[in-house]
C-alpha cells in the first residue's frame, strides 16, 4: 500500500486526466445541478478536453435514470460516481459510508483527485468519509508503491461561496486526526504497547505546547486509581492515566473527553477464545479518538477548558493479573468485586469519569469506549450506542451522528431499574451484570456513571463504539468526527459552528 497524502483544497484547480486521474461522486440531485463550466477544468486544457459537455451530460443521464454506481468518462482516468438515492431517519443524508466505499476502490497508482458534488451542509461529512478511506499503517512488504497525494475538491450546488480556506484548513485537522485514530487503532500490540500510546500522547502534547500530567505504575496505585491499575498490573508495560488539558484565557466551562485505552485484551483471566480475542487491539479505539480529536478541536480554536483523559492498560495473563473475586477500590472511593476480569474498561472508565469530575471539576463529561459486544446487537455496525442522563445531550449526540457521519442510536438510561444486575454481597458492586440478556449496553454504561454519582448534576454522556471501530479488518477513525460535531459551537471554527447541533435550527 503506497502511503497516501489526502489533501483538500477550497476550490477546483487545472489538471488533465491523462496524468492525474478524477473522480466525481455526488448524489444524483446534486449531479443534476452540475454543470460542465464547472468542471472542466478537470478534464484538460481547452486544446485537449478530454471529456465533452455531450458525454458528461450523457453519464449523468445515465446514472440517474438506470441502476450502476460509476460510469467512466474517458478510458479509466475520469469517472462519475452516484451515491444511493435512499436515506432513512437513521442514517446520514451525506451517505458517507456509500462515500467511503466508492473512494477505497480507486486505481492507485498516482497522485488522484476526486470532487465530491454536493450542499454545504454535506462537505464536512463528506470529508470525514473520504479520510476514511486512506488507512495508515501497513508492513506489507510486496506490491509497493510510491507516495501520491489524493487531492480533494469541492463543487457546492446550493451556495456561491463554496467551501473557504478556513473550511479547508478545518477538513485537513481533522482528516488528519481520522486517519490518526485510525492508525492507532490498527497497530498491533507489539508496537502500540501502553508505552507507546504515551508516545503518542506527548507527540500531541508537544504539538499544541500542553505538559502531559501522566500517572504510571504503582504511581495509579498511590494515587487511589485501583481501576486502571488492577486492570493492567499485570502487563510488561505498566499501566497509565494521561490528562492533557487545553484552558484558553476567557473559558467559562470545563470539559472532559474519557477514552478507554485498552491496548490489548486477552481478556485477563476470564480469557478470551482463539475466536474473539483476534481484534482485540481495537480496545483502544476510544482513547484514539479522544486523542486524535483533542489535537483538531484545541488546533481549531476550542475556546472552553478542554481536557482529555486517556486510561490506558494492557489486559494481560500473569502471575500478578487480577483474579475473579478481587474487590478492587477504585478513584470513587467506592468498591468493586471482579466477577469477569473480561469487563474491564469498566473498570479504568470508572477511574477517568471520577478523575474528571474530582480533580478536574468538569461539567461535561463524555466517554468513549469499544466497551461491550452487545452494542452490536442493540444498535449494529453502522451506529454507536448513547447513554446519557441528559435528554438534550441524546437528541443533540443523535443528530451530530447523522450530521458527521458518526451514526449514534441512544439506549435506555434507566439506572433504578438497571444498576441492581451489579449487586454484591461484600462490595459496593461487581464489575459485570447478573442477568446479561437485561440492556447490557446499558448497564455497562451505568456502571462508568457510578463512579461520578448518579446524582452527579452536570452532563455525562457515554459513548459505546466496540462495532463502528472498524469496518472489515480496518480502523474507521470513528469518534473523531462525532466529537468535532457534538461540540463544533465550542471552537472559531465557521464550519465546525455550521455542522453542530447545538446550532441547527
Amino acid at each position: 500500500m503506497a502511503p497516501v497524502r489526502v489533501e483538500f483544497r477550497s476550490s477546483p484547480s487545472a489538471s488533465d486526466p491523462a496524468s492525474v486521474p478524477v473522480l466525481i461522486i455526488g448524489q444524483a440531485s446534486n449531479l443534476l445541478k452540475l454543470s460542465y463550466d464547472q468542471i472542466k477544468c478537470k478534464f484538460g486544457t481547452q486544446d485537449k478536453q478530454r471529456v465533452s459537455e455531450e458525454t458528461l451530460n450523457v453519464a449523468i443521464q445515465t446514472l440517474v435514470t438506470a441502476s450502476g454506481e460509476s460510469v467512466s468518462l474517458w478510458l479509466n482516468q475520469a469517472s462519475i460516481a452516484v451515491l444511493p438515492g435512499k436515506s432513512s431517519r437513521h442514517n446520514t443524508p451525506s451517505r458517507s459510508h456509500a462515500v467511503t466505499k466508492l473512494v477505497r476502490y480507486l486505481p492507485g497508482g498516482s497522485d488522484e483527485v476526486i470532487v465530491v458534488v454536493t450542499t454545504k451542509k454535506n462537505v464536512f461529512a463528506s470529508g470525514c468519509a473520504i479520510a476514511r478511506a486512506f488507512p495508515i499503517y501497513t508492513r506489507k512488504t510486496t506490491g509497493k508503491k510510491a507516495a501520491r497525494t489524493v487531492s480533494v475538491e469541492f463543487i457546492v450546488v446550493d451556495s456561491d461561496e463554496g467551501i473557504t480556506e478556513e473550511d479547508e484548513h478545518c477538513l485537513q485537522h481533522t482528516a488528519s486526526a481520522i486517519r490518526m485514530a485510525a492508525r492507532i487503532v490498527d497497530t498491533p500490540c507489539n508496537e502500540m504497547t501502553t508505552s507507546d500510546f504515551l508516545e503518542e500522547v506527548r507527540f500531541v502534547a508537544a504539538d499544541l505546547g500542553i505538559e502531559p500530567v501522566i500517572i504510571a505504575g504503582e504511581d495509579l496505585k498511590a494515587k487511589g486509581l485501583g481501576g486502571i491499575y488492577g486492570v493492567g498490573k499485570a502487563a510488561t508495560h505498566p499501566p497509565a492515566l494521561a490528562v492533557l488539558s487545553h484552558t484558553p484565557a476567557g473559558a467559562t466551562k470545563n470539559i472532559a473527553w474519557v477514552g478507554k485505552g485498552i491496548v490489548y485484551d486477552t481478556g485477563g483471566l476470564s480469557m478470551k477464545t482463539k475466536t474473539t480475542m483476534p481484534g482485540m487491539k481495537r480496545d483502544c479505539g476510544g482513547a484514539a479518538a479522544v486523542l486524535a480529536s483533542f489535537r483538531a478541536a484545541v488546533s481549531q480554536g476550542f475556546k472552553e477548558n478542554l481536557h482529555a483523559i486517556l486510561c490506558l492498560a494492557e489486559n494481560a495473563v500473569g502471575p500478578l493479573a487480577t483474579r475473579p473475586d478481587d474487590v478492587h477500590t477504585l478513584y470513587s472511593g467506592r468498591t468493586v468485586e471482579i466477577n469477569n476480569t473480561d469487563a474491564e474498561g469498566r473498570l479504568v472508565l470508572g477511574d477517568g469519569v471520577s478523575y474528571a469530575v474530582k480533580d478536574l471539576n468538569a461539567g461535561v463529561v463524555v466517554d468513549m469506549a469499544t466497551l461491550t459486544g452487545a452494542q452490536a446487537i442493540a444498535t449494529g455496525k453502522y451506529h454507536a450506542a448513547v447513554l446519557t442522563n441528559r435528554e438534550e445531550w441524546e437528541a443533540a449526540c443523535t443528530l451530530a451522528g447523522t450530521i458527521s457521519g458518526d451514526l449514534v442510536f441512544p439506549v435506555p438510561y434507566c439506572p433504578e431499574l438497571h444498576f441492581s444486575e451489579f449487586g454484591s454481597a461484600i462490595a459496593d458492586m461487581k464489575n459485570s451484570v447478573a442477568d446479561r440478556n437485561n440492556a447490557q449496553v446499558s448497564c455497562a454504561g451505568l456502571f462508568i456513571g457510578a463512579h461520578m454519582g448518579f446524582d452527579y448534576c452536570g452532563a455525562w454522556v457515554h459513548i459505546d463504539m466496540a462495532t463502528p471501530v472498524h469496518s472489515g479488518e480496518r480502523a474507521t477513525g470513528y469518534g473523531v468526527a462525532l466529537l468535532m460535531s457534538l461540540f463544533g459551537d465550542k471552537t472559531t471554527s465557521d464550519l465546525l459552528n455550521s455542522v453542530s447541533p447545538w446550532n441547527q435550527k
